[in-house]
Parts: C-alpha cells; sequence; structure tokens
C-alpha cells in the first residue's frame, strides 16, 4: 500500500482532457461551515442597509462576554470606556473616534459590526480574530457604554432608582442628582 497509483493535487495528468489531476467544485459548491444565509448575523445589514438591530436576543451573559472581548480587542485603541485614548493612542498612534460622539451615537448596530468585521481607517479588520458572534456581542457592549455615558437619572427604573439615592445618601449626599453621575 505504500506504493500504489495515485496523483498529488495539482500533479498534472493525461487521465482528463483538461490534463488536471482534480476535478473542479460543482458550481454552488459551499465549503463546510462557510454557508451563510443569515445576512443580519454576518454583514450586520438588512437588504443592503445597516440595520440597527441585533440578530439574536442580548443577555447579560452576552454582555459579559462583550465586555470581555471589548477589553482584549478594543481598548488598546478605545480605552475602557470608548473615549478613544487607549495605551496604544496615548504612545502616537492615530486617534480613533469616541464612541460618544453624536455621529456614532446615532450610527445603527450593523455599523459597529461592519467596522469590526472590515476595518476602518488605520483600523484593521478583526475577522479572522473575532467570531461573528462576539462582534455582535462587542456591538452589544459599546451600546452599554454609549448608554451610561449619557445616562439621566430618570432612565433607571423607579425601584432601583430609591436604591441608588439610598447609597449616595449613605455617603452623604444629601442632594439627589438631577442625572447619573458621567464617567471620567
Amino acid at each position: 500500500m505504500h506504493i500504489q497509483p495515485k496523483y498529488l493535487p495539482y500533479e498534472p495528468t493525461d487521465f482528463f482532457p483538461d490534463g488536471r489531476s482534480e476535478r473542479q467544485p460543482v458550481a454552488g459548491t459551499v465549503a463546510r461551515g462557510q454557508l451563510r444565509l443569515d445576512e443580519l448575523f454576518y454583514t450586520g445589514k438588512e437588504n443592503g442597509v445597516e440595520a440597527d438591530e441585533f440578530p439574536f436576543p442580548i443577555t447579560r451573559a452576552d454582555l459579559e462576554r462583550g465586555q470581555e472581548r471589548y477589553n482584549i480587542y478594543c481598548v488598546p485603541c478605545h480605552d475602557y470606556l470608548g473615549n478613544s485614548y487607549g495605551f496604544i493612542v496615548r504612545r502616537g498612534f492615530p486617534l480613533p473616534a469616541s464612541y460618544h460622539i453624536q455621529r456614532l451615537r446615532e450610527a445603527p448596530a450593523g455599523h459597529f459590526y461592519g467596522v469590526i468585521t472590515n476595518g476602518m481607517g488605520a483600523m484593521y479588520s478583526y475577522a479572522d480574530r473575532v467570531d461573528p458572534a462576539d462582534r455582535w456581542r462587542i456591538v452589544a457592549y459599546i451600546r452599554v457604554l454609549q448608554a451610561a455615558r449619557n445616562a439621566h437619572l430618570s432612565d433607571v427604573p423607579a425601584d432601583q432608582r430609591q436604591k441608588l439615592l439610598q447609597q449616595r445618601a449613605g455617603q452623604g449626599d444629601t442632594q439627589p442628582p438631577a442625572e447619573l453621575p458621567k464617567p471620567q
């Protein structure tokens, strides 16, 4: 069995009329694991337009995973709060846009997914480093950062608001805040 007639890949042969030993894949063949019919999940778009929805329900576990992935891949440039003062920026790398500017607060979720997937400006693609589900989790965490930065006391549910005010009162504050403190 060690010595048997065979062709190595791309070795020429006279067996087939085109002189090749391998056959072309059947038209429309998709490699295992590469069939991507869910446009929203794999591109962040619906009918070619950036979507402002997520392809699956976001849970607390998804947000925690998104924070973990964000801290690994995004913090070096965008910092922990999304202000764009990461450690490589402080060492001379070009400043990326802050997630808190009006344009990005209004950008659809699919925009962030597309940037993570394809890159933009000096940012390279993370498609080979971050799988699609984790890209959506990072986008959800970016939305959390944006919401936290622009939160008001009225955004907190009533039962939680009272608890928050009691905690502040226990720290010596006597006046309830007009809005939640903004991260520095």
